[in-house]
């Protein structure tokens, strides 16, 4: 019965974790909500057509034809501190094709251009170039509401029966030549302009590398390490060996998950990443701690042992800090990667949650050792 309360606080904070993070996935802009693109966007009206382009970031594009060979677009997108683009594509691939991309810089000035999608090299993706014939005076970036809204016109008969969204990695704005660094996801979706169908937008990442690295880490070393040590102190009983099953068992599965986060963590991308070194020498610390923890069962004294309490105070005190290290490289980690502030609520929800469970556990604790 006693585990089962461990097991209830897992499952309660885990669940209040992920329903966070959803609450606020949802757009910032929808198809519903017309009045912000009408005040920023001179050529748009309430003929266009409007899509949810690409859900897992929230792109929004409405488009119209607004004369027999011109296609007007407005595509918003959350601002990530990077940038957002949409290509148009024969063929569905990104070589060759034409994009718009648009940013904010650090001065919060925008910046809309055409790019030749050469290939995946930067260099092969000029500025200011591509087969897009834009209406002249029509492009347009602004931003509402912490949306960004990139708006132009395409002298066209038909447009391109595939569209490409891309968005940067947040945080990483295009050098001063306005040369594009690779994209941190991407989209491609079938088009047909006339009916208003789009299919696909599937990621080209799918779940990112990032977000798998920062769910598994959070779930292992943030939540199932720490309630795997409240197991231990405040379950155990010399009566019954369940209590040293359960922690035992919470604390291999918060490793194995916490390392496997890890080692996607070591595959990231880290060009250009500020904090990137203390953020990776933080995760090896933890790391080095949690195997010296795995390895410590393996040399575990019996009871009995004169040793035994050399053993305790250590594995004690390198619980502890692994636990320390792991939660503060947690919410560094959500820092570098400029995540949504849900991620810090519902981390933080549920952290909060174990102090207080915690600290009434020990509170009992200390009152039945000092009977």
């Amino acid at each position: 019965m006693k585990l089962s309360v461990s097991v209830l606080l897992f499952l309660s904070l885990f669940v209040s974790f992920l329903f966070t993070i959803r609450a606020d996935t949802k757009s910032t802009d929808s198809c519903s909500s017309n009045e912000a693109v009408s005040s920023l966007v001179p050529f748009y009206s309430s003929t266009f057509h409007c899509l949810s382009a690409w859900s897992s970031q929230s792109f929004v594009l409405r488009y119209a034809r607004t004369d027999t060979n011109k296609w007007s677009y407005v595509l918003s997108a959350p601002d990530t501190n990077s940038y957002v683009g949409i290509g148009f594509s024969h063929d569905g691939d990104m070589e060759e094709s034409s994009a718009m991309v648009g940013w904010f810089d650090s001065s919060s000035k925008g910046m809309i251009k055409q790019y030749y999608l050469g290939d995946m090299e930067s260099s092969a993706c000029p500025p200011d170039q591509g087969n897009l014939t834009l209406v002249k005076n029509s492009t347009l970036i602004a931003m509402h509401s912490s949306t960004i809204y990139l708006a132009f016109e395409v002298i066209t008969d038909q447009p391109t029966p595939y569209l490409i969204y891309a968005v940067g990695h947040p945080g990483d704005l295009p050098s001063s030549n306005y040369y594009l660094d690779e994209h941190h996801d991407r989209a491609t979706a079938k088009f047909d302009a006339n009916s208003g169908i789009i299919n696909g937008a599937d990621s080209s990442s799918g779940f990112t590398k990032d977000r798998k690295h920062s769910l598994l880490v959070i779930l292992g070393w943030g939540l199932l390490i720490p309630i795997g040590a409240m197991v231990a102190r405040y379950f155990k009983s010399h009566d019954h060996p369940h209590w040293f099953y359960g922690h035992v068992s919470i604390q291999m599965v918060g490793f194995a998950l916490g390392l496997a986060g890890i080692v996607i963590g070591f595959d990231l991308d880290s060009s250009g990443v500020d904090r990137y070194d203390t953020h990776k020498a933080l995760g090896i610390v933890v790391l080095v701690l949690g195997c010296l923890q795995a390895m410590a069962l393996l040399a575990r004294p019996v009871s009995t042992n004169k040793l035994r309490k050399y053993w305790n105070v250590l594995h004690h005190n390198i619980g502890r800090l692994a636990i320390g290290f792991g939660i503060a490289n947690i919410f560094l980690g959500l820092s570098i990667a400029d995540e949504k502030k849900s991620w810090y609520i519902a981390y933080g929800v549920c952290l909060g949650a174990w102090v207080v469970a915690a600290a009434w556990l020990e509170t009992r604790y200390r009152m039945k050792s000092g009977d």
